[in-house]
């Protein structure tokens, strides 16, 4: 069994719950989707097939406690579901970087599954798999990335509108990089007293978007 890769890497985890933690991150290769705002287009073409077997002895060797299988959008490989299922069998918190596109129902609920639901400035809203929502648990986050006043606007008829707060263990709220002034959307969830948690992209701040970090 192979999957297609573009990278298997070290560094601390930039976002989600886990923020600051060390993490290697599984980036597969490919996406249907094309977000404007997109930081990892390098995963969309070539990567290279390896080997399911070889890719956990390649986690093992840096000792973790936390992966994180990320792309390109994962899911986009059906063997991805066999490849979370085995790191979660090796022990390892697992998390899954999704967009939100493609159905999760199959993925192993010990897997914390970050889904982004694409806003209408991202060029994908209309990407979005909605019933994804339904599988979601106390285990998964959710992500919105904010472009603009109307991306924030629109994120918080859809926190009421899926009952979000109560159906997910965190919901993420972060600023499109360059698009919406951090502060900015800071006070505007202050504001309104959002139950969202409002993060920055560590990796960002610390490497400048560097790839391998």
């Amino acid at each position: 069994m192979k999957l297609r890769i573009t990278e298997i890497f070290y560094s601390l985890q930039g976002e989600s719950r886990t923020i600051g933690l060390p993490t290697v991150f599984i980036r597969l290769t490919g996406c249907p989707l094309r977000c404007q705002y997109c930081d990892t287009t390098y995963a969309f073409k070539g990567g290279e097939l390896v080997e399911l077997t070889a890719i956990m002895e390649k986690v093992a060797s840096y000792n973790p406690h936390y992966v994180c299988v990320t792309g390109g959008e994962p899911l986009a490989q059906p063997n991805c579901i066999m490849l979370l299922k085995q790191l979660c069998d090796a022990g390892y918190q697992v998390s899954l970087e999704t967009s939100g596109a493609l159905d999760i129902s199959a993925t192993d609920t010990r897997v914390s599954r970050v889904v982004d639901l694409k806003t209408p400035d991202s060029q994908e809203v209309a990407r979005n798999l909605y019933e994804n929502i339904n599988y979601l648990t106390k285990n998964d986050q959710i992500k919105f990335v904010i472009c603009s006043r109307d991306d924030y606007d629109w994120a918080k008829t859809k926190l009421i509108q899926y009952d979000l707060s109560n159906r997910v263990d965190e919901i993420i709220f972060s600023p499109s990089f360059q698009q919406v002034k951090p502060q900015q959307l800071a006070d505007w969830i202050i504001a309104d007293n959002l139950p969202v948690r409002f993060q920055l992209q560590l990796h960002k701040i610390l490497w400048n978007d560097e790839p391998g970090h």
